[in-house]
């Protein structure tokens, strides 16, 4: 599930390789900048000296820095997905199922907050940029397939007993995921508490527990 070819191969331009070591350090160092800087603020000038590579090798690599933000996005979205899909293997309940959920919404709300302003950077900047709006529309249709395959393997060994097709299903539960992680990253100090009950009940209901 790993990608390693950059966005330019979708525009028509030359494939770069992206896996080798200096194009993880200056995905690494984006990231760490977006977190510090805000996505404005990340200059290829920063990220190339925080990278310790050259401002060309970032053009050679990415070509714009939209680019570069797509592929920190879609690394980032590779790691989660694969780590979800390892959990989700050994889950055999509904309850287990939705501990898996939880600790991951739990994990990257609490332990990746590079990983978020990079995420929010790009909605905000996707608004007005149609290539960085198809780009974080193909990483949801990923992640909602990906999360659907799994429901409905799931469906067929007796786990779950889905209230709908797997694909509303998966995206039903993204949007619960999402929207509460929205509200804390606004108001960091509100009780999450009762929302997180009551989503954990909306979840059960979704998958026919």
């Amino acid at each position: 599930m790993k990608a390693s070819v950059s966005t330019r191969a979708a525009a028509g331009e030359p494939a770069r390789r992206l896996d080798s070591e200096k194009a993880r350090r200056i995905v690494s160092a984006m990231r760490r900048s977006v977190g510090r800087r805000g996505a404005a603020g990340s200059t290829f000038d920063h990220v190339a000296r925080e990278a310790g590579v050259s401002r060309g090798l970032l053009h050679y690599y990415f070509g714009t820095k939209e680019r570069l933000l797509v592929e920190v996005v879609r690394h980032d979205c590779d790691v989660r997905l694969d780590q979800l899909e390892e959990q989700l293997a050994d889950a055999d309940s509904v309850d287990a199922i939705v501990d898996v959920l939880v600790t991951n919404l739990l994990d990257y709300l609490e332990h990746d907050a590079e990983s978020q302003a990079v995420l929010y950077e790009m909605f905000a900047a996707s608004r007005h940029n149609e290539e960085l709006r198809a780009e974080m529309g193909e990483l949801y249709r990923r992640i909602r397939e990906t999360l659907a395959r799994v429901l409905e393997e799931k469906a067929r060994a007796g786990v779950v007993a889905l209230r709908a097709p797997a694909e509303p299903v998966a995206a039903l539960l993204l949007a619960l995921g999402d929207g509460i992680l929205m509200q804390v990253l606004s108001d960091p100090h509100w009780d999450r508490s009762g929302a997180f009950e009551l989503g954990i009940e909306s979840a059960r209901f979704l998958l026919g527990d």
